[in-house]
């Protein structure tokens, strides 16, 4: 009798221990949903693809990762993309900082007219001291960063005629993406700033309803917008847009750490990829498309720079003067 209940106690542990076993063990979706902004046309969506790819092969397919370009699983609202990420409707993203800006002010700070024009100084922030507040701040508001990218300076376009100062945006009607910033940015120009999204950019465009746009060259010549009616681009390297590579955090805690890590240093590759397929040089290919170019002077610079200095003093109060300076001080160290 003793052995017999000994015997039962060895089987319900067994039993109890596998049961635990089970129910710690990690589950796996059959798929994992990327939302994009745009499709792989763009080295945006390029780096969203060459990030899953990169996953399922290094996973053995045990993570297998969709793209859902057009920010679809949010009805092609951008701006909702990041709580879409917090609820879980959205497994992971290749998000812009500008997009994500309303629900992370800090992001808001790439964003600051004429902060750097220069790609050395961009790399001093994402790269350094600044990228990492960056992330502990996105990170605070429930998702999980892992890696940068970048969509690129974003340059000036219109169908209308040369823009060269900032009396010659007087009027104007411009698409922007939807941030109370750029409201301001391009009011202080004199410009009438319109929001819309993305889809409803280009029909508009198209049909005049609006007279230009600002984004990177990329933007423009994926979405052929010198078929839009947009004649004229403008060089100016106001601001960059970087991207981040993010992960919806139950979705981490759901893999194993092995996948964890593969998932993290797959990031950091196809961000670095992505980054330089965002700054392959595209004037001259665009200049050839019979778009008239204007590459602004030094001066021509300082004219816009000072037309949005009060913004950029307003919005570095809201953003986190510390974490402003923090900026200003990479960048500076960069010339």
């Amino acid at each position: 009798m003793i052995t017999f209940k000994m015997g039962m106690r060895a089987l319900l542990l067994a039993s109890a221990l596998t049961i635990a076993a089970v129910s710690n063990a990690q589950v796996y979706k059959d798929e994992y949903k990327l939302s994009l902004v745009v499709g792989t046309a763009f080295p945006w969506g390029q780096g969203g693809q060459i990030w899953a790819d990169l996953v399922k092969e290094r996973t053995d397919g045990r993570i297998n990762i969709k793209l859902y370009p057009g920010v679809s699983l949010v009805q092609g609202d951008q701006t909702r993309e990041f709580s879409a990420l917090r609820q879980g409707v959205i497994d992971l993203a290749v998000g812009s900082t500008i997009n994500w800006s309303p629900q992370v002010k800090e992001l808001n700070l790439f964003s600051l007219p004429f902060l750097t024009t220069t790609y050395a100084g961009t790399d001093a922030m994402t790269q350094g001291e600044v990228g990492n507040k960056i992330f502990q701040a996105i990170d605070a508001k429930g998702v999980l960063p892992l890696a940068w990218g970048e969509n690129g300076f974003r340059q000036l376009s219109n169908s209308k005629q040369t823009i060269a100062t900032p009396q010659n945006l007087k009027g104007l009607k411009i698409r922007i993406v939807g941030s109370p910033l750029f409201i301001d940015i391009f009011t202080a120009m004199g410009a009438n700033p319109t929001q819309m999204s993305w889809a409803d950019a280009q029909p508009a465009l198209a049909s005049g309803a609006v007279d230009g746009q600002e984004n990177p060259l990329s933007i423009f010549l994926a979405a052929k917008m010198q078929n839009l009616s947009q004649k004229y681009i403008t060089m100016w390297n106001y601001m960059n847009d970087p991207l981040v590579f993010v992960v919806n955090k139950d979705v981490w805690k759901s893999w194993s750490p092995k996948d964890q890590e593969i998932v993290r240093q797959a990031a950091l590759d196809a961000g670095k990829q992505q980054i330089v397929l965002a700054r392959k040089p595209l004037e001259k290919t665009i200049a050839d498309l019979g778009v008239t170019v204007t590459n602004l002077t030094p001066a021509q610079t300082v004219q816009f720079k000072k037309a949005t200095q009060g913004v950029y003093d307003k919005w570095a109060q809201q953003i986190g003067p510390e974490l402003v300076k923090m900026a200003e001080k990479a960048v500076a160290s960069t010339r």
